[in-house]
């Protein structure tokens, strides 16, 4: 068990640099026009974290003990390629679904 001090200690630590954070964007920069170069790579903030939210869960899933799973393998090429195919994030998601469901079905 963690101490109480310890606890609030990091809540009101993790809250005041969670503010800090916004505020720079929001408060700071908020109504000046921010330089092409930093607009270039805050472009690509959502590319780059998605992926890296998703990729631990198809090839080290918790629901397998951390073994690769071919179901999962399969729904994340499927969501891939339905996502390239049509640019529908909406139907990749649907046919990842989709074919984790089948694949478990199938495959066990």
């Amino acid at each position: 068990m963690i101490d109480q001090s310890t606890l609030w200690t990091v809540i009101i630590s993790l809250g005041l640099g969670s503010f800090a954070l916004r505020f720079v964007f929001l408060g700071v920069v908020g109504n000046r026009p921010l330089p092409d170069w930093l607009l270039r790579h805050l472009r690509y903030t959502a590319v780059a974290v998605l992926p890296a939210l998703i990729a631990p869960l198809v090839l080290w899933p918790p629901a397998t003990g951390g073994e690769t799973d071919p179901a999962r393998l399969l729904a994340a090429f499927a969501a891939i390629a339905v996502g390239l195919w049509t640019r529908n994030v909406i139907g990749a998601i649907v046919a990842g679904a989709a074919m984790l469901y089948l694949g478990l079905y199938l495959l066990g």
